[in-house]
């Protein structure tokens, strides 16, 4: 009964989330940057604030890892993760393909992750051993047969540095690139889990950026890796690829290496 506890919780954090957000979309917000130069507004501090008085009243014990005010009880064995607005400058934009982000890592592995646009009034909730749903009903990524055939995502080609974005172009060119989506952020990721999409590419993802997607991928009959096809856990180091399809992995792995 755990992990219904803890997602029946998740919810409560995600409505707590979206309450504090849904007033300041398509506002005039005042913006700050971060040290990375990444916009911050009240709406993501005030989201983080609300799912983090939640859990220091409901988990005393687990830890809390969040976007906007750090790191509370590192060592703890549980872990919620938390990005209250993940796509900040969609949002700022008044695009309702932002998303809240809430992750439950156990001994450094993602176990749980919802996923909240709280405009649209979506959410994908995946857990370990359990189906991905979205609002409640089912979700499944549909099959790729051949890598040409797939449609890739990213945020934004200005996220990747020289480097990367050599190896990134290298995949985009195996696959039907001129389906290419550009922007998103974590809707991407709900799309592929969705059946909309079926590669995104991303490199620089903090853990708050991915946590809460392994679940919902995964659940949902995909699966994430970082660039060399390993398993994401807390020690990965941002290079992020999901795929709708497992059984492309190992060509996609092949694609980003191979770049000349």
């Amino acid at each position: 009964m755990r992990i219904a506890d803890d997602i029946a919780l998740a919810e409560r954090l995600a409505d707590a989330a979206g309450a504090a957000i849904r007033p300041y979309f398509r506002t005039a917000l005042d913006t700050e940057r971060k040290g990375d130069a990444s916009p911050v507004t009240v709406a993501d501090r005030e989201a983080e604030a609300a799912m983090r008085d939640i859990l220091t009243a409901e988990r005393p014990e687990d830890g809390i890892i969040g976007e906007e005010y750090g790191v509370e009880r590192a060592g703890a064995k549980r872990q919620w993760v938390l990005d209250p607005i993940d796509g900040t400058a969609g949002f700022l934009a008044g695009r309702a393909m932002f998303g809240t982000l809430i992750a439950l890592m156990v001994d450094g592995w993602p176990v749980l992750g919802v996923l909240d646009q709280p405009i649209a009034g979506e959410r994908w909730i995946g857990a370990a051993g359990l189906q991905t749903t979205l609002n409640g009903a089912e979700v499944r990524t549909r099959r790729c047969r051949e890598l040409s055939e797939a449609t890739l995502a990213t945020t934004g080609p200005h996220y990747f540095d020289d480097h990367d974005g050599e190896h990134f172009m290298g995949l985009a060119a195996k696959t039907d690139h001129k389906r290419m989506v550009m922007g998103g952020d974590c809707y991407n990721y709900a799309m592929l889990a969705t059946g909309q999409l079926d590669i995104v590419a991303e490199a620089g993802l903090k853990l708050y950026d991915w946590a809460a997607l392994v679940p919902i991928v995964e659940g949902a009959g995909g699966t994430m890796a970082d660039w060399n096809g390993d398993p994401l856990n807390a020690t990965s180091d941002g290079h992020v690829i999901a795929l709708g399809e497992p059984a492309r992995l190992e060509e996609v792995v092949e694609a980003l290496a191979c770049h000349h």
